[in-house]
Parts: C-alpha cells; structure tokens; sequence
C-alpha cells in the first residue's frame, strides 16, 4: 500500500499535468446553476432544460473503458456522472480519466437523464477542475477510526460520516429554534462582552489573559449574567444571549472547557414563572426536533408530554443517601459520608459543595424522567433571591434530564444589600482556598443600587441539550471543534 506521501506526490504530478495544459486547477469562479437537491427535487423540469451545469467533490470512481462512472456531492446531496469518450472526445476524457482524484472538486456541464438500472444522472458533455485535493480521504467504509483524530480533523469527520453531518444540522435546528421560540415571546437578542474584567455571574474557575493597550488582566466570561441584569436596569424587560462561556476546569463526557450555553432573564418574573416557561420551551423544542413528545437517550425513553416531576434537593438527598436530616448535616458529617459513598473531598471544599457532589454522585445519575430540583440552601448560589417563607432556601431551580443537568435557574436576588454581603462572604471562600468563586463586582452593585426589578434568570445548556435530542454520550460529539490537548 502506497504512503500518504507517495500519495500526495502522484496528486501533485496530476495538479502539473493540469497546469500543462493551461488549466488552473484553483480558478476563481464556478458557473454551477443546478443543486444535486433541485435535480433529485425537480428532475423532469430539469430534463426538459437540455443543458444543466452541476458539481461537486468527487466521492467515487469507477471506469469502463470508454465510459465513466463517478459520484459526486455538493453538499446538498449525491448524485451520479457519467462520461462517454466519444461525447467528449478522446483528449477531454482522457484528461478526467488521468487527473481527476476521489475528492476533487469538478464542475459538470450536461443534461439529465435516467440509466438502464434507473438512476438519475448528468451526461457530462463538458467538465472543469475547481479545485484539486491533494491528499486522499479516509477509506469509505472505515472513516476516521481514532476518535482523537475525529475531533482534530472534523471536517472528514462530517465529510465520510452522514449520521454525523446530521448531528450538527439538528445542532443548528436547535438553536435557531431556541432563538426563533425566545424572540417570539417578546425576548431581545443581545451581545455581551466575552473579555470581562472580573469573571462573574458564577462559581466556576475562568481563563485568565492580559491586555497589553490597557496594561489590564482580562477574563474570558464564565458566564454572560451580570451584564444581562445590568440590562434589566436599563429598562430592558426580556433579554436572552446564546453563546459561548469558557471554565478553566476538567474535560469529561459533560464538560468542555468552551461551551454554549442560552441565557434569558425576565423583569417582573420569578422562577416559579420561568420554571412554567423552561417546561414549555423544552416541550416545544422537542416536537420541533423529533415531531412527538419523547427522547430515547442511552437507550431509556422519556416524554416530556406529562408535567415534569419535582423534587427538592433535600428530599433527593434523603431518598438516595440514607441521611434522614440532610438539612441539618455538618460539612464534617457530609465529608464522611462522601468518603463512604466514593465522593472525593479537599480541605477546601465547603459544605454545599461536599453536597453538590455527593447529589452528583448518587442522584443525578437516576434522575431520567424531566426532573425539577427545587428548595437549594442558600449557600449554593450567591444570585439567587431567598424564599420568604423559607429564608435559608433559594428560590431555585434545575432541570435535570436522562441524568444530564440541563438548565440552572432561579428568582435574582435584587437586594445591593445582601449582595454585597453575599459577595464578602464569596471572598472569604477564596481565601480560605476556594477556586470557584463569584469576587465582589463593584460595578454591578452600583448598578443594583440604582434599582433592579425582580426577575427570573435560567441558564440553558445548549450542548447538553443537543446530546439528549442526539442520544449522544460526550459533549465533544456535539460540539464541532472540542477542546483537545495539543499533539506534540
């Protein structure tokens, strides 16, 4: 079998033997006027026209003498050729039958017709290089089987693999139904700073760069929240923002370090009224998708037809833990158990994030039906607004899925007060070693202090949610170009 390189230079010899016949094998234009879609489409309207000009890359070979074969897509679909020596002429064929490579790229004049075995195909009675590849596409049966090299090299990933082509169409039809759903209900779509000079908005570890023109550390945003809100004090009464967010943490099957999430905040609303709202956006973006009610995702089924269940976090714990007062259970009570049940515990680590997973542990995993987690302590969020019956619960939710966290959300807390004493206390978790913090945000307490109107925030994970709509098992599958570590 020949090397890459022995490969590569008999391309190139062909790419000479073009130039040697005046032909540019790079031109600068194309007349292609017919869609392999619109052929298949409206073939007989086609047929009619007697001359069609259709191209493509060059997907297979295969010759029989003074005739030729080949198939070609143009990215709307796959379609046939056929060249007969004595259409063209024996120097015009002789060149395709010599230069021309499975995935070059060719523009094909001609006219339609359907063969002796029934397949629509273009007569080919005058063709063009447009441009010639230079190296061979992975074998046809066997693609990229390096799943390393998949990622890398996406673009023959989605070029050899249709089931992977059709996972980022759905990709692409989920956001924009996302987009299209939030802008009929009244939502604004605005942009926020990605260099932020504070990370905020969450609790999560940013990637840090520097600015030489301000001589200023700069943050790639964890999260697009504050800036959101600031909106809503400016009058802004719905505003949503799908992007992508950057945490300088671990890569596993739910977490790449560069992610897409849909954040929309709503004046006047809580999260009561945005956890309605999550749950009909969920059901419709699902018929959208699927055209039904259900998701089979790892091979379990799910609906989203009945109203979600909903569970608080205690009870979950509860249910699943064998803690019979998991409310009043200390941060050195937590870490024992977490040591019992297999759950890594630093020095750092706080009680609620011994909790956080110890429930990611042993309860997200089984959380397949649609599922609210509700009635979160207050440490768990220094944004969210405190239940007024309750004060040392959160008006929170999140919307857990075939055991994927989708959607984080609660009432935003509206207080310049108490954030800032939310915010003091964020501080000493730094100090105490915490990485995955929320700093104090001077500017976004002067903005408070001018008057924020109580809202509903919900934060979306649109990969996660395309993993479901996909019944994909890693993050890195739905996204086009993941995060790796670089080749040596």
């Amino acid at each position: 079998m020949a090397s890459l390189e022995e490969l590569r230079t008999e391309r190139m010899k062909k790419l000479e033997q073009l130039r040697s016949h005046g032909i540019d094998p790079y031109p600068g234009d194309s007349r292609i006027d017919t869609a392999v879609s619109d052929a298949v489409s409206r073939f007989e309207e086609f047929v009619e026209k007697k001359k069609v000009i259709m191209g493509g890359r060059v997907m297979t070979l295969r010759g029989q003498g003074a005739i030729l074969f080949f198939n070609f897509n143009d990215g709307t679909g796959l379609f046939q050729g056929m060249l007969k020596e004595d259409e063209l002429g024996k120097e015009t064929f002789d060149l395709f039958s010599e230069t021309v490579d499975i995935g070059d790229f060719v523009e094909l004049e001609g006219s339609l017709f359907v063969t002796k075995r029934g397949e629509k195909t273009i007569l080919v009675s005058a063709w063009r290089m447009l441009a010639k590849s230079l190296r061979p596409l992975p074998d046809k049966w066997h693609g990229l089987q390096d799943v390393e090299e998949r990622f890398r090299r996406r673009y023959l990933d989605t070029l050899m693999s249709p089931a992977v082509r059709e996972r980022f169409i759905i990709r692409s039809k989920i956001q924009a139904f996302l987009r299209l759903f939030l802008i009929r209900e009244g939502y604004l779509e605005v942009e926020t700073p990605i260099l932020q000079p504070l990370a905020g908005g969450a609790t999560a570890e940013p990637f840090k760069t520097h600015h030489q023109a301000l001589g200023a550390e700069l943050y790639l945003r964890i999260a697009p929240e504050l800036y959101l809100k600031e909106l809503l004090v400016g009058g802004f009464n719905k505003v949503f923002e799908m992007g992508r967010n950057f945490r300088n943490e671990g890569i596993d099957v739910t977490h790449n370090p560069e992610f897409t999430m849909l954040e929309f905040y709503e004046a006047y609303a809580d999260a009561r009224r945005q956890e309605a709202f999550v749950e009909t956006l969920i059901r419709a973006t699902v018929k959208e998708i699927t055209g039904g009610h259900e998701i089979v995702y790892d091979n379990q089924t799910m609906s989203v037809k009945e109203p979600f269940e909903r569970i608080s976090f205690f009870d979950l714990l509860k249910r699943d833990t064998g803690i019979k007062e998991p409310h009043s259970f200390s941060r050195d009570e937590y870490a024992e158990k977490a040591q019992v049940l297999g759950v890594e515990v630093k020095k750092t680590d706080a009680r609620e994030k011994i909790m956080d997973n110890i429930y990611k542990k042993v309860s997200r995993p089984k959380l397949i039906r649609p599922t609210f987690i509700v009635d979160y302590p207050l440490s768990f969020s220094p944004f969210a607004k405190r239940q007024t019956e309750n004060p040392e619960l959160l008006n929170r939710f999140q919307l857990v899925m075939g055991g994927l966290e989708v959607v984080n959300a609660f009432s935003e807390l509206n207080d310049p007060i108490e954030q800032r004493a939310r915010y003091i206390d964020q501080d000493k978790k730094k100090k105490a070693g915490e990485g995955e913090v929320s700093p104090s945000d001077e500017s976004y307490l002067e903005a408070m202090e001018y008057g924020m109107p109580p809202a509903g925030g919900v934060g979306l994970g649109v990969d996660r949610l395309v993993m479901l709509l996909t019944d994909t098992k890693n993050i890195r599958e739905v996204i086009l170009f993941p995060t790796l570590k670089p080749k040596e």
